[in-house]
């Protein structure tokens, strides 16, 4: 099933040593990861809101990202916060002026533009919209509609949203219609993701991510020490019942991003070995 492909959630963590990497001090740890798998979540540039320039990507870090992987590598990027908080700043009350702004992600876009052969998903994360945040269901896709319909055309966009009862037949439908693929979250109190797909496996469009995720961040650090080496929360449930739905959406043809985090079990090389044995795909 070449259309799945398996990635983590970054990259660098030097307790991936025999996992992924020959040593915990690898001269690059990304030219060592692409080696193993065929994707990566990058997540370095989202937290832009606030900072100078948006926090913009640094040029030569992008190319030396260019350099390290292989041409049919894929980046999946979390587009810069900047444009996906309604909120000027974290735990204020002044809006965000730059909310879905054409202008920065342009901006954005020019600067990782060495890598567009190489980027399978530019996504954008929404925090949870409450009323105060966003009106409506209807009143957020009309934005994020006019938003798109001021991006260049043809690139790969993605949406993740954290308002669980909004992903319906409708959400999937808006997707559809602005050719953007969905983008769904196992944990932080989302519906679990295996429901989802059985509820809407046919609405998924050509293209989707699914992100594993933990519901316990603080906990999972805490009982991990940040040594990702281990599995310490098992979810052998979970997957079991994911994995047979990844197959038959996978065997349609669609394409799949499963970005694994270490918070969701405790080692991502670990989730991701499991699901390749539960998919027939162990080396």
């Amino acid at each position: 099933m070449e259309n799945i492909y398996f990635g983590s959630c970054s990259w660098k963590y030097p307790s991936w040593e025999k996992l992924v990497y020959s040593s915990n001090s690898v001269e690059n740890y990304l030219a060592e990861y692409a080696q193993k798998y065929r994707s990566v979540e990058v997540d370095q540039w989202f937290w832009s809101l606030g900072k100078k320039s948006y926090g913009l990507p640094n040029r030569n870090l992008v190319a030396e990202y260019n350099q390290a992987t292989p041409p049919d590598f894929r980046f999946t990027i979390k587009c810069p916060n900047t444009l996906t908080s309604t909120l000027a700043y974290r735990g204020g009350a002044e809006p965000n002026r730059l909310f879905l702004n054409p202008e920065v992600f342009n901006k954005f876009l020019d600067r990782v533009e060495p890598l567009l052969p190489k980027i399978g998903l530019l996504m954008f994360q929404f925090e949870y919209l409450n009323k105060d945040k966003m009106a409506s269901k209807e009143a957020f896709m009309d934005r994020l509609g006019a938003f798109f319909s001021s991006l260049p055309k043809g690139l790969p966009y993605a949406v993740e949203i954290r308002n669980p009862w909004w992903i319906d037949t409708a959400w999937f439908s808006f997707l559809k219609s602005e050719q953007v693929a969905p983008v769904l979250l196992q944990g932080y109190w989302m519906d679990d993701v295996s429901t989802i797909l059985q509820r809407h496996k046919d609405e998924l469009g050509d293209v989707a991510c699914i992100r594993l995720h933990g519901d316990d961040r603080k906990g999972i650090e805490k009982a991990t020490g940040e040594d990702w080496s281990r599995i310490v929360t098992p979810r052998d449930e979970e997957l079991l019942r994911f994995a047979p739905l990844v197959a038959r959406i996978a065997q349609e043809g669609k394409v799949l991003y499963i970005n694994v985090n270490n918070h969701y079990e405790g080692s991502s090389p670990l989730t991701i070995s499991k699901l390749e044995k539960l998919l027939g795909r162990e080396e």
